[in-house]
């Protein structure tokens, strides 16, 4: 099984759209292993979005981040990363097609309203950067034999 993470925005939260969001997961299959609401600081943020130090997007990327609160989660499933970033749809909003998250939700790509891990690799670096081994919750869903 794979995991991977999802961070929900400011945005969503502002929005009161967490809900709507988190059903999208569920209702594809995957599971929630962990969930965190969390008011992040710069240095976390920061050691996150690394790759993208330089880039004249990274400080308005970091602000919007750090604006609120934020909801941290992993889930799990079989090819979990490939499938939230189907879900999720492309980074650019004028390229998210209807159906995916930000295609429905997202108005802006500098206002994106959620990051999904892009690697398996990165999926395992993000979730060291929220979670400890200890937040992870494991468990078997009687009601879906296939996890």
């Amino acid at each position: 099984m794979e995991r991977t993470l999802v961070m929900l925005k400011p945005g969503v939260l502002q929005r009161r759209i967490v809900g709507e969001v988190l059903s999208r997961f569920e209702r594809k299959g995957l599971k929630i292993a962990a969930l965190r609401l969390l008011v992040l600081d710069r240095a976390v943020v920061e050691a996150h979005y690394r790759e993208h130090a330089g880039k004249e997007f990274y400080e308005k990327l970091l602000e919007y981040t750090l604006s609120g609160p934020v909801i941290l989660l992993i889930l799990e499933g079989e090819d979990a990363v490939f499938m939230v970033r189907r879900l999720v749809g492309p980074t650019d909003v004028r390229e998210a097609p209807p159906g995916t998250i930000r295609g429905d939700y997202a108005y802006r790509t500098r206002l994106n309203i959620v990051h999904a891990s892009d690697s398996p690799a990165n999926a395992e670096r993000e979730i060291a950067l929220f979670f400890t081994p200890q937040d992870i919750v494991t468990w078997k869903d009687e009601n879906a034999p296939w996890f």
